[in-house]
């Protein structure tokens, strides 16, 4: 049961295990067809990087993406240097990324129109 642990974890009344790589292209594909600019995997992450006119346009963004996350119960990793906003997102638990993962970086998108 150990093992199992390292790629199933239960989170709310389902389970999430991590994606596979055809089920990430899948994802990826359909989760940048509403993006402006796309979403890359890298380093076993989702991630992209946010431009805005200034400071206070991405830390407003920080906010409404951090509101999402804390209803989600899902956090991501994220770091902020002036105008640009750059976010990973993974799900710790399942040392992946999973569906979780995805339905968060859609919500973000959706800030964003």
């Amino acid at each position: 049961m150990d093992s199992l642990r390292d790629f199933l974890v239960t989170r709310g009344n389902y389970a999430m295990q991590q994606l596979s790589e055809i089920e990430l292209q899948t994802k990826l594909v359909a989760l940048n067809t509403k993006a402006k600019m796309p979403w890359v995997i890298k380093d076993g992450k989702l991630r992209k990087e946010f431009a805005f006119n200034d400071f206070k346009e991405a830390f407003a963004f920080m906010t409404k993406v951090a509101e999402v996350a804390e209803a989600m119960d899902h956090h991501p990793d994220w770091s902020n240097s002036y105008k640009r906003v750059t976010i990973e997102l993974m799900t710790h638990d399942a040392q992946g990324i999973t569906d979780l993962d995805f339905e968060l970086a859609e919500k973000i998108e959706n800030l964003l129109v």
